[in-house]
C-alpha cells in the first residue's frame, strides 16, 4: 500500500462553516445561544410562518468583512441574497437564505504549514454569509428522529478553500488556522464539539503528474480537527485501494464514524445539485463601500500571523516560542500587555509559557481567569534581569507568594521573603572565601586543571548565600579568586 500511495497525488478542498457570535440570529430577533432548552429560541420568522419577513443583522456583515480582510480577500461592493431550495425536516421554510452568485468575499489565501513544515498559501475561493438549519437528533429516541429548531436561522460564514491541500496533515493545519483566526476576530468560538465550527472535506486522488482531478468524494460529520485528519486519511487510503483494484471511485457524500475511524456512504451525489437558486425577494441588495471596509479594518486586532512574524523576525524568538504564544488569543494578548512594561522579551516569554502556563494547567483554568495582572509578571521579569532575584527564586518562591500578596509589589514580596540578591562585592567575596575554606579537595582539583568544578563550587556558593548572591557577578569573581590561588 505504501508503494501504491506514492503513485498518487491527493487533492483536498475544505468547506468550513463558522457560526457567528452574534446576540441574535441572522434575519430575526431570536436569541443566538448554544445549550438552551430545545425549541425555545424560535419565533414565527425562524419557523417560517407565512407572511413573515427577514431583517438583516448588520453584525454579520461586519464579521464577514473582518474575515475577508484577514484572508486577503476582495470584498464585493454589490451583493444580493438568494434562496437555496431544498426540503429537510429541520429547515422549516423549505429554503435557506444564502449568497450564491455574489459572495461577500472572493479570492485570498491562508498561510499554513505543509508536511515538511514549510509555509504555503492555501487559496480561498469564497466566503459567504448564510443561515444555519436546525438540528436533527437521532440518538435520544430509539424510534423517532427529534428536531431542535434553536439553530435554525443562526448566522454562518462559509469559508470555501481552493483544492490546494495535499495531505491530511495540511488539512489539519488549515482548519487549525481557520479556528485560530475566527477566535482572534471574535467571529466564532471555534468549538467543533458543539457544532459552532463545522468542516466538510472534498477529497480525490489522481496519479502523480495527471492534469485532471479524480472523482471527488465529500465527507461530513467530523466533530474535531483531529477527526477531520482521521477521516481524510481513511478516505485517501480507501480511494487508492479502489483504484488499485481496478474499480471506480463513486461521487458521493460519506459520513465519518469516529469510533470505527472509517467513512460510510450516505448518499450518491450528482455532478451538480439543483437547488433552484433565485434572488431572495424579501431582502434588499447589499452595498458595501470603502469607508465601511476601512472602519472595520481600523478596529481589527493584531492577527496570529502578524504576531508570529513580529515575535520571530523583530523580537528574535524561536518558531517554537512564537507558535505557542500565538496559539491562544488570550495568551497572546496577555503577552502583549507584559511587553508594554518590559523590554526583556525572551525572559518574559519563558516565564509566561513556563511558570504561568504551568499554573493554568495545574488549576485547569484559562488565562482570562488568572488572578495576576500582566504588569506584575513584567515587574518580576524586570527584577530577574536587573539581578535583584534569580530566575529560580522568582519561579519557586516569589511567584507562588504573589497569590497571597496581591496588594504588594513584586519587590515588596521579594523583600518580605528575604530573597533579594546580594550584589555587594565584599559580601560575595566573603561567601567565596567560605566556599574555598569548606571545599579544599575540590579547590585543589580545580587548581590542578579540572575547571569544570567551577559549577559545583558555584552551587556551594549559592547554598552558603541562601540563593541571594547574584550569580552574574559571583561567577567571574569566583573564577578570579580560584585562579589567583594557582
Amino acid at each position: 500500500m505504501e508503494n501504491s500511495r506514492e503513485k498518487y497525488e491527493v487533492v483536498i478542498g475544505l468547506e468550513v462553516h463558522a457560526q457567528m457570535l452574534t446576540k441574535t440570529k441572522a434575519y430575526s430577533n431570536d436569541v443566538n445561544e448554544f445549550g438552551a432548552h430545545p425549541n425555545t429560541n424560535v419565533s414565527v420568522v425562524s419557523l417560517g410562518h407565512p407572511g413573515t419577513l427577514p431583517v438583516m443583522n448588520k453584525k454579520t456583515i461586519e464579521n464577514a468583512i473582518k474575515l475577508g480582510l484577514a484572508c486577503h480577500s476582495t470584498i464585493a461592493s454589490n451583493q444580493y441574497f438568494a434562496r437555496k431550495n431544498y426540503f429537510y425536516p429541520d429547515l422549516p421554510k423549505g429554503y435557506q437564505i444564502t449568497q450564491d452568485k455574489t459572495p461577500i468575499c472572493t479570492g485570498g489565501y491562508l498561510v499554513v504549514k505543509d508536511d515538511q513544515g514549510n509555509y504555503k498559501n492555501v487559496g480561498i475561493t469564497r466566503i459567504h454569509m448564510e443561515e444555519d438549519a436546525g438540528k436533527s437528533i437521532h440518538d435520544v429516541d430509539v424510534f423517532d428522529t427529534l428536531v431542535d429548531l434553536n439553530r435554525a436561522g443562526v448566522p454562518l460564514l462559509e469559508i470555501v478553500s481552493e483544492p490546494d491541500i495535499r495531505s491530511s496533515q495540511e488539512a489539519y493545519n488549515y482548519v487549525t488556522e481557520v479556528r485560530k483566526l475566527v477566535r482572534y476576530l471574535d467571529i466564532c468560538d471555534g468549538n467543533m464539539e458543539e457544532g459552532s465550527l463545522r468542516c466538510d472535506a472534498n477529497i480525490s486522488v489522481r496519479l502523480v503528474g495527471a492534469q485532471e482531478f479524480g472523482t471527488k468524494v465529500e465527507v461530513k460529520n467530523m466533530n474535531s480537527i483531529r477527526n477531520v485528519q482521521r477521516a481524510i486519511e481513511f478516505e485517501i487510503t480507501r480511494q487508492i485501494e479502489v483504484l488499485e483494484q481496478g474499480g471506480v471511485v463513486s461521487q458521493e457524500t460519506r459520513g465519518f464514524d469516529a469510533l470505527k475511524g472509517s467513512t460510510i456512504s450516505m448518499r450518491s451525489k450528482e455532478a451538480a445539485n439543483d437547488y433552484r437558486y433565485f434572488p431572495e425577494p424579501d431582502l434588499q441588495p447589499l452595498f458595501v463601500d470603502e469607508p465601511q471596509i476601512e472602519a472595520v479594518r481600523s478596529e481589527m486586532p493584531a492577527l496570529p500571523r502578524e504576531l508570529y512574524l513580529k515575535y520571530t523576525e523583530t523580537f528574535g524568538l524561536s518558531e517554537y516560542d512564537a507558535t505557542n504564544l500565538v496559539d491562544n488569543k488570550f495568551i497572546a494578548l496577555y503577552f502583549e500587555e507584559i511587553l508594554t512594561q518590559t523590554k526583556h522579551i525572551k525572559t518574559a516569554a519563558n516565564f509566561l509559557m513556563g511558570e504561568v502556563k504551568g499554573y493554568l494547567n495545574q488549576q485547569a483554568i484559562e488565562i482570562t481567569e488568572f488572578p495576576i495582572q500582566p504588569t506584575i509578571i513584567a515587574e518580576l521579569v524586570n527584577l530577574i534581569e536587573a539581578g535583584k532575584i534569580s530566575y529560580s527564586i522568582a519561579s519557586n518562591k516569589v511567584f507562588p507568594a504573589l497569590f497571597e500578596n496581591s496588594n504588594k509589589s513584586v519587590l515588596e514580596v521579594a523583600t518580605l521573603l528575604n530573597v533579594i540578591q546580594d550584589s555587594d562585592e565584599d559580601s560575595i567575596s566573603n561567601y567565596i572565601q567560605q566556599v574555598i575554606t569548606s571545599n579544599p579537595t575540590e579547590v585543589q582539583r580545580y587548581i590542578a586543571g579540572e575547571k569544570q568544578l567551577v559549577g559545583f563550587l558555584m552551587g556551594q556558593l549559592m547554598k552558603v548565600s541562601q540563593g541571594k548572591a547574584d550569580p552574574k557577578q559571583a561567577n567571574p569573581m569566583l573564577r578570579k579568586m580560584l585562579d589567583e590561588l594557582s
